[in-house]
């Protein structure tokens, strides 16, 4: 869930769209932050999988 703060910056959290359809235990999710006011659509990052030992496509989730 998006952290209430003072100003545009928002706490997001991002999660592997690849490790669910896997079916593997665990799940790989970052913690960021972004500006509201620039990015105001949802993040989409690559980002490194441990599970997978991989770069897969991270997106935010609500």
């Amino acid at each position: 869930m998006a952290k209430k703060a003072k100003g545009n910056r928002i706490q997001v959290i991002l999660e592997c769209t690849e490790h669910k359809t896997t079916g593997m235990a665990g799940i790989s999710r970052y913690i960021t932050t972004k500006n509201r006011k620039n990015t105001p659509d949802r993040m989409e990052i690559k980002k490194f999988n441990p599970i997978l030992k991989k770069y897969t496509l991270h997106k935010e989730i609500k």
